[in-house]
């Protein structure tokens, strides 16, 4: 199952850091202007300036007026927590840019596909290869098709990691949810499902096998 996203919002206490990506709890604070004018006071808040601090990653977001002004907000989904620390800190990366360079975020999804592709299938000669034979493992051939028209594979295709100008933010959007979703399919799911079949009562479990044998 997907994991609901929370998007920030002012003065919340929880919600998915800008900055990580992660449910975390945030603590709010004031900002204060250091004065150094003689009689007067040391410092004065800046009105309405205040910062949340994520407790996570440890980074502060700012918010003037009630709105988020640092770090530049993006409305995609966090990436899949099955995800690889690489795949992440990529999908992240993208993340971060997406609005200021569609084209640089859609290039970092491109090779974040490619590593997800070849942690699931070391076989296959290239990465079209590799898809196809996820597809004939029971990758949804719906995926295999939103790639085949992202160009992300073929003989025209854009290669990984390189920028494509015909790039938009549509493309780049579309590319985070392929990563997630190729991840819930092939990762998530199967590990949630072996999970759960392990908690089965031992004697359910013998009765599986020997209908099985």
């Amino acid at each position: 199952m997907v994991e609901k996203y929370y998007p920030p919002a002012f003065y919340e206490t929880s919600f998915n850091c800008p900055h990580c990506r992660v449910y975390s709890r945030q603590v709010w604070s004031n900002i204060w202007r250091e004065i150094k004018e003689v009689n007067s006071p040391s410092h004065i808040q800046v009105s309405g300036l205040i910062s949340a601090f994520c407790e996570h990653c440890k980074e502060f977001s700012l918010w003037l007026n009630g709105e988020i002004v640092y770090p530049e907000l993006t409305s995609i989904s966090p990436p899949n927590e099955d995800l690889s620390e690489s795949i992440k800190q990529d999908y992240l990366e993208a993340g971060s840019i997406v609005n200021k360079s569609p084209r640089g975020a859609a290039a970092l999804l491109r090779l974040s596909i490619e590593k997800l592709v070849n942690q699931l299938e070391s076989n296959g000669k290239d990465l079209n290869e590799k898809i196809g034979l996820l597809v004939d493992r029971g990758l949804p051939t719906e995926i295999q098709q939103s790639l085949d028209i992202l160009r992300v594979i073929g003989n025209n295709a854009v290669h990984p990691g390189q920028l494509d100008l015909k790039d938009d933010i549509k493309t780049a959007t579309r590319l985070f949810e392929i990563v997630n979703i190729i991840a819930q399919d092939r990762i998530t799911n199967p590990k949630q499902i072996k999970e759960i079949y392990s908690k089965l009562p031992k004697e359910t479990l013998e009765s599986i096998k020997k209908r099985d044998e």
